[in-house]
């Protein structure tokens, strides 16, 4: 595909979009990015035929293919001999049980403690390890000759391989329908057969179902970076319809603003009148209600009688001022008379007491 295709929208457009959603990590591309940058949309483009569709490069993919099998491969191996190992502990542990409560035969004492020893002696070898790789001595001085003078001996060795064998094949027996009955609890009620049956396929249904749930997260995957992408592209128009929103808005409201600020001047100008005028009503009727016609008379007549006596005092003040006047232009001398005045005053006054009291005395 040429990088030409990629300055008109389409299907080149198009493809690139889903190769960038699947094969690389999720980054909004729109079509106006792509259609601004034709090179790089080229670059993508054979970036994808290289990768895979977790983005790895198809060499490291493979190696990385083959490194996980062998993974599988060694995981497998480890899971039976650790599956075995348990199964074994656990028929130790449920014979340590049993001999708490119930009398054990004669064979089942010797089977597991047989099962016992050589399971004891042979991971205190594996312990120890060979010795020619051992650069420091054993613990006690243990070496593995020692250790195997302990192994059973061969006859009821031979005869304990037999009989774990059966008790292993029970005891997973029980555990697979331990299992199914979890997966498929209607399985509980089956026969033997029938579970065997069932539990004979339960690895291919469990396959099954993961690779469901795989593909189910697969599309939740696709249908989450499909969301990101519309909710991207839906962001885009609605600000898109925002600026064209407000653009019609500040255009139509220039256009109306002055009209409508003119009606709103006349309404509040009429609104403050109708104020006005009913405040003065509501002042008017306080007046009326308050003042009554004889109320007004009587407030007549008192205004007339303090007029009137506000006139006297007004001439009264008039004529003291006068007089204050007339002493103010004599000065010191009027002074000094009002004082000798004063003193001759209080004298007769003494002497008039005094001659009232001689009077007094001679009735």
């Amino acid at each position: 595909m040429a990088s030409g295709d990629f300055c008109s929208p389409g299907e080149g457009v198009e493809t690139l979009q889903q190769v960038c959603s699947k094969q690389f990590p999720p980054c909004n591309l729109s079509e106006e990015d792509l259609l601004q940058n034709p090179y790089f949309s080229k670059l993508l483009l054979s970036l994808s035929q290289h990768v895979d569709e977790s983005g790895v490069s198809l060499s490291l993919a493979k190696e990385q293919a083959q490194a996980w099998k062998k993974v599988r491969l060694h995981k497998t191996t480890w899971l039976r001999s650790e599956i075995l190992q348990r199964v074994i502990q656990e028929l130790l542990v449920d014979y340590y049980v049993k001999t708490q409560g119930t009398n054990l035969t004669a064979e089942d004492k010797k089977f597991h403690e047989t099962l016992e020893q050589r399971l004891l002696v042979t991971e205190l070898t594996q312990l120890l390890g060979p010795s020619q790789e051992r650069e420091t001595p054993s613990l006690l001085g243990l070496e593995k000759a020692d250790l195997l003078e302990l192994m059973p001996p061969s006859e009821d060795f031979a005869w304990m391989r037999a009989r774990l064998q059966l008790e292993v094949e029970e005891q997973l027996k029980r555990k697979c329908f331990t299992l199914l009955c979890y997966h498929d609890p209607n399985s509980d009620a089956d026969s033997e057969t029938l579970k065997a049956a069932k539990v004979w396929k339960l690895a291919e249904v469990l396959v099954d179902e993961k690779q469901q749930c795989q593909d189910a997260k697969s599309q939740q995957k696709e249908q989450l970076v499909l969301l990101e992408k519309k909710s991207a592209i839906y962001s885009q128009v609605l600000l898109r319809c925002l600026a064209l929103l407000q653009r019609l808005l500040q255009e139509h409201r220039l256009k109306t603003q002055s009209e409508l600020h003119r009606i709103n001047a006349q309404y509040l100008e009429v609104k403050c009148s109708a104020m006005i005028l009913k405040l003065r009503m509501e002042e008017l009727k306080i007046l009326s209600d308050t003042y009554t016609a004889e109320k007004v008379e009587v407030h007549r007549l008192i205004r007339d009688r303090l007029e009137g006596a506000i006139r006297l005092q007004e001439q009264d003040m008039e004529k003291s001022q006068q007089v204050l006047n007339t002493y103010e232009t004599l000065g010191e001398e009027f002074d000094r008379l009002v004082k000798e005045y004063t003193q001759l005053k209080q004298a007769t006054e003494n002497k008039r007491w005094a001659l009232q009291e001689f009077n007094k005395a001679y009735r």
